[in-house]
Formats: C-alpha cells, sequence, structure tokens
C-alpha cells in the first residue's frame, strides 16, 4: 500500500508541471555592429527566439553557422580577408520565421593598407664564403609590386633576383622572395648597404620597410712584404677554391709552385705563383693585385671552363710589373679594359679559354713589349662542321668576319700560336703592308731574290701556328716564302686544316705545297730538313 502512494504521488506532480505554460523569448540579437581587421576572422553572436529564424545576407564574403535554427543559439560569423584597401560594409538579417520581424546587424571591414614588410630588417654576412653559399634570401609581404633598389656603390658587392609576386587576391598581402648574391670583401673595412624597396605605382604607404646589409670585414694584408705576399696567396687560392692546399707551416719559399725573390729590393717576395685546378665562376680574385713583386703569374684549369662566359676582372689589370701571364682554361670571353695597363707583359697564354673573338685590345700599340701571344684552343666544343651546327656561343673565334690581319703586323712577335679554332675564309694577302726591300735582301745572303717586294709579314717570329682552323683559298706567297717556314713545321702546324666553314666548304688550302721543295730551291744556303722535302 505505502509503494502504492508514493506512485500516485510523483504522478501527480507530473501532471501539475505539464500544465505549466512554457515563457515567450523575446526576438533579438545581442549586438548591432561588428567590426574586424582586413585579415578577417570569425565573431560570435547569440540570436534569442522561441520560434524557428533563418540568417540572411548579400555579401559573399560573410558566412553566418548555423545559417537558421530554432530558439536562442549562438552563432559564428565568419568573415573572408578583405581585397581591397579600402574599408567595406555588409549586412547580416536575421529574420523570425514565426513572427516575420527582422533583426539587422552590419559588419564594417579595415581595408588593407599599402604596406611593404620583409620579415627581416638586418642581415650580416661573411667576408669569405664558398660560391654556393654566399647568397641569403628575404621574404617580403606586400599588396603592391615593388622595385628593389641597392644604394650606390653597393652593386659591386650585391646583387638581387626577385621572385614575381602575384596580386592575384587584390589589396590581400602576399608573399615573395628576394635573393641577393654578395661577393668576398677582401678590404678591411666593414661593408654596408640600406636595400629599400620602392612601388612600381603611386600609392600611399602605411608600412615601407627596408633591409640593412651588412658585411663583415677581411683581415688586412699587409702590402709590399713577404707576409702580405703569403696571405695574398692564401687568399687568392681560396677564393678560387683551388683543389690543393699550401703547408702554411712551412716558409713561402718551400709551398709548391711558388718561387720568392732571392735578392733585391723584393727579396722574400713572391716572384713566380701558379694556381692550378680550382672552380670559380667569377673573375680573378681581388687580392691578386697585393702580390706586385710578381714577374710570371700562371693561372690554369678552372672545372667546366668551356662552360662560363668570364671577364678577367680589373684586379689583375693592377700588376704593371709582371712580364709574363697565363690565363689558361678559365672561361674568359673577355678582358677587362684595364687590362691594357699590363704593358711589361713580354709573354701572354690565353689558351684553351671561349673568346668568341680575338679582343680589341690586343694591339702592338697596347702591349709593345710583348714577344709572345698564345690563344690556341678557344673552343667551347669541338664541331666538325659549323654549317651543319646550330649551336651558339661556341667560342673559337667563330665571330671574327675575317683571319686578324692586326695579329700579322705585330712585328715584334717571336711567337704566335691560334691553332685548333674557328677561323675561317682566306689568309690576306697583306698587299698594303711593308714590302722587304731590295736592299735588305741583298745585305743578307740567305734571303732570296724572290722577296722583294713581297709583304714583310711577322719577320721576326719563330713558331707560327694557325693548324686545325677551318682556313680556307690560296696560301698567300709571303707564308709560302717567308724566311722561316721551314722552322714552323708548315706541315703540321699551318697547313693543316679541318672540318666545314659555315659556309659549307671543306677547310683546307687550295694550293698546298707538296713538300718545300720550291722552297729550298730559292733558300740555298739554308739546311734542309728532311721533314719538308720530298722523299723521292
Amino acid at each position: 500500500m505505502k509503494m502504492n502512494r508514493i506512485i500516485f504521488a510523483a504522478a501527480a506532480v507530473a501532471l501539475a508541471a505539464s500544465c505549466v505554460p512554457t515563457p515567450e523569448i523575446e526576438f533579438g540579437i545581442d549586438t548591432d555592429k561588428i567590426e574586424i581587421g582586413p585579415a578577417g576572422g570569425q565573431k560570435k553572436i547569440s540570436v534569442s527566439s522561441s520560434g524557428d529564424w533563418v540568417a540572411m545576407t548579400e555579401s559573399p564574403w560573410i558566412t553566418v553557422s548555423p545559417a537558421n535554427g530554432r530558439g536562442s543559439v549562438e552563432c559564428s560569423i565568419s568573415i573572408d580577408s578583405a581585397l581591397v584597401a579600402e574599408p567595406r560594409t555588409g549586412t547580416v538579417r536575421i529574420h523570425n520565421l514565426d513572427t516575420d520581424e527582422n533583426m539587422d546587424f552590419s559588419i564594417l571591414q579595415e581595408g588593407f593598407e599599402y604596406q611593404i614588410v620583409p620579415n627581416k630588417s638586418q642581415v650580416n654576412v661573411d667576408d669569405f664564403a664558398a660560391y654556393e653559399s654566399r647568397f641569403f634570401e628575404v621574404k617580403v609581404k606586400s599588396n603592391v609590386d615593388f622595385d628593389v633598389v641597392l644604394p650606390e656603390g653597393a652593386e659591386n658587392w650585391l646583387s638581387y633576383k626577385k621572385s614575381e609576386i602575384n596580386l592575384d587576391r587584390g589589396a590581400r598581402p602576399r608573399e615573395t622572395k628576394v635573393r641577393f648574391d654578395w661577393r668576398v670583401n677582401s678590404r678591411d673595412v666593414e661593408r654596408i648597404a640600406d636595400v629599400t624597396f620602392v612601388p612600381k605605382k603611386d600609392v600611399a604607404m602605411s608600412v615601407n620597410e627596408g633591409v640593412k646589409v651588412v658585411q663583415k670585414a677581411a683581415l688586412p694584408i699587409p702590402v709590399g712584404t713577404p707576409a702580405g705576399d703569403s696571405l695574398a696567396i692564401l687568399a687568392v687560392s681560396r677564393a678560387l677554391n683551388c683543389y690543393n692546399e699550401y703547408e702554411t707551416s712551412e716558409k713561402m719559399e718551400h709551398w709548391q709552385n711558388v718561387k720568392i725573390w732571392k735578392d733585391g729590393p723584393d727579396k722574400g717576395r713572391v716572384r713566380y705563383v701558379q694556381f692550378f685546378m680550382f672552380q670559380t665562376k667569377e673573375e680573378i680574385p681581388f687580392e691578386i693585385q697585393y702580390l706586385t713583386a710578381a714577374e710570371e703569374i700562371v693561372i690554369y684549369s678552372n672545372a667546366n671552363h668551356f662552360l662560363r662566359s668570364l671577364d678577367t676582372g680589373e684586379h689583375i689589370t693592377k700588376l704593371t710589373n709582371l712580364k709574363r701571364l697565363t690565363i689558361g682554361a678559365y672561361g674568359l670571353t673577355t678582358l677587362h679594359p684595364d687590362f691594357v695597363n699590363l704593358k711589361n707583359l713580354e709573354y701572354l697564354d690565353l689558351g684553351s679559354n671561349c673568346f668568341q673573338t680575338i679582343p680589341d685590345i690586343l694591339t702592338p700599340e697596347n702591349f709593345p713589349n710583348l714577344h709572345a701571344l698564345v690563344m690556341s684552343a678557344n673552343q667551347r666544343h669541338t664541331i666538325y662542321d659549323l654549317s651543319n651546327d646550330i649551336r651558339e656561343n661556341i667560342g673559337g673565334f667563330v665571330d671574327e668576319p675575317k683571319f686578324p690581319e692586326r695579329l700579322l703586323k705585330w712585328n715584334n712577335l717571336d711567337t704566335l700560336r691560334l691553332s685548333v679554332n674557328y677561323l675561317q675564309g682566306e689568309l690576306p694577302s697583306m698587299s698594303d703592308h711593308e714590302k722587304w726591300t731590295k736592299e735588305e735582301v741583298q745585305a743578307c745572303d740567305t734571303l732570296p731574290d724572290i722577296l722583294i717586294g713581297l709583304p714583310k709579314v711577322l719577320p721576326n717570329t719563330d713558331f707560327f701556328a694557325i693548324n686545325f682552323n677551318r682556313l680556307t683559298g690560296e696560301l698567300p706567297d709571303w707564308l709560302l716564302y717567308h724566311p722561316k717556314l721551314d722552322i714552323w713545321f708548315p706541315y703540321s702546324l699551318v697547313f693543316s686544316q679541318e672540318g666545314k666553314t659555315k659556309d659549307g666548304q671543306n677547310a683546307g688550302f687550295s694550293n698546298e705545297p707538296v713538300s718545300l721543295d720550291y722552297y729550298y730551291h730559292h733558300y740555298k744556303n739554308k739546311k734542309y730538313n728532311p721533314n719538308n722535302t720530298s722523299q723521292e
């Protein structure tokens, strides 16, 4: 009985509760305005209602979630990033489906101000690093395209490459990269460059920041001393990325490929140095200019030199005491204009480089003491038939319009080597050149009368080599009867040509002699060289 009474009491309470009316909730929202920055984001609002409602907006950059409901609900308002620089306004309406009432609230979003903001304000770099490591990148956020501007003088050691900035989202800032490449600082002075970013269109900038680049100073080199020379050699070797290393625990006079002055005002300093087998993509290093006592410098064998297009740079041109210079297999295509300062040069070897033409500055006027010029094997590629090859920039003096007559007028030369190149056309007749006179011919018992009236070409040249070019036409008389033809090994180093020219002609001379019998017929007082005569 007691259990039944409890059940009946509970049922009575429940019945009484079901008869109490649910209180009516006033329709409304907890705000009438939302303000947000240009980056957008999410905001919350509360909707109060007893019945069903729906959210509506005509602004595609505003999203309400949930977009409908029943009763009181907290809604999330998602606002896209702005696309313009000016502010924009949108409206969201909450519509009560039961009472047909509306509640509106506005959304005010700021626009993006124009800005150029790098991710770092200062970059510090060393005075030296390996070539492939001498760069840094700066990430820049911007909503306007811009130019990178280097201060005056900085272009000598700093360069840049800017990635294209994609402004497909209007004024919304986008990120781009600027790569900066820096060069070695060989001076004992810190270098500073204040790099600026300048907008390409005239707009009012809110933020426009630059980057300061600070490069460490190099250790000072005591110029004009043996110690300075040793530091210069080490610095050049390091900059060239030479494969061999110097034993710095030994005296410089014992270093491989280094010779020093044994006496005189430069005693102990470098007289000769060779840099051999290295890998560089740059001009000859700055520190080379400190070797002011050197008489001879050899720089030879740059890795993949046939892929390079390099200039000597100005620093080697400061060594005005040089008498012998070799810059071979380096990848040269040009000589610095100041190369003419090397007027004391007696021997110059520029072989195995990549010259398209013979540099204009190589003249007897610019180099009055030069007696040996070597420019052999300047080919990037071995091309037998020039008429059947579309490659460009192949070296070998292929762009020379004709055989360079100015070299044939260089009377001081005792050595001229132009072998294994792409020189084309005929050898010049040199008809307007100085002639052998009757008086000078008859004054020498080894000179034949046939020379009288012939061009006096390269009269002092003991070594003349033009073999394995693409020369054609007739051999001129000045060459066929040259007083030193027989010692030039003509069948190997002069007459022998190969391949085809750009015009498809077979290289070779049309009047190449079978032997030099004709020659010795005139040079009766010369000792016969069996290699030059017929075997009959």
